[in-house]
């Protein structure tokens, strides 16, 4: 689940996305200040935005909102004003971990990607990656499914060139941190992070 809200952009209106898929035609069905989003073809929820929700809490952030247990009430509490009747998944794991690259083997239908298995502390993700410098023995940064970037992109589960990939091994450029450097490559963290901490961006 991700939570934006941008004030002076688009007016007072949280907008929540319950998944990481965009359908491809969206029905609206309004109750009260809930506009309930579904998925045209299945009937799936696929989030909602609140209207006048300056009226419930107090949001200060612009773009995406951290997701605490205290604004999970809020919106379960919002949501139940308006009879809205909207199951919330709410996980407050980090969506950006330290990962431990266990193998890496060539990508059988493509020349520059690679097969990363990637401990990240509670479970092993296959990643496919198309870094010139990844190797088996690294400490790396995993963007988990559902993490947003600084760019705005979206994590999903993926599929690249026929072999599943969940998750992102980040260059320095794309977590948008100082100074970092042009050339591509992910980055490589010191030996001394544990795999499965979070990693502050």
């Amino acid at each position: 689940m991700n939570v934006f809200y941008n004030a002076q952009g688009v007016g007072d209106v949280l907008f929540v996305q319950l998944t990481t898929e965009t359908p491809a035609q969206v029905v609206c069905e309004r109750k009260n200040d809930v506009a309930i989003l579904k998925d045209e073809k299945t009937g799936e929820i696929a989030g909602f935005n609140l209207f006048d929700v300056s009226t419930y809490f107090a949001v200060s952030a612009v773009g995406q909102v951290e997701l605490t247990e205290e604004l999970g009430e809020q919106l379960k509490d919002a949501l139940k004003k308006n009879e809205a009747n909207i199951e919330l998944n709410l996980d407050f794991s980090p969506k950006f971990v330290v990962g431990y690259v266990t193998e890496k083997e060539k990508h059988p239908n493509a020349d520059k990607l690679n097969i990363c298995q990637v401990d990240v502390g509670d479970e092993t993700l296959q990643i496919v990656c198309g870094a010139p410098n990844v190797e088996a023995g690294q400490k790396v940064v995993v963007a988990k499914v559902g993490a947003v970037m600084p760019s705005g992109m979206i994590i999903k589960d993926a599929e690249l060139r026929g072999v599943a990939s969940s998750g992102m091994i980040c260059s320095a450029k794309e977590l948008g941190l100082k100074d970092a450097p042009e050339e591509k490559g992910i980055l490589v963290l010191d030996e001394q992070k544990e795999a499965g901490e979070a990693f502050e961006i």
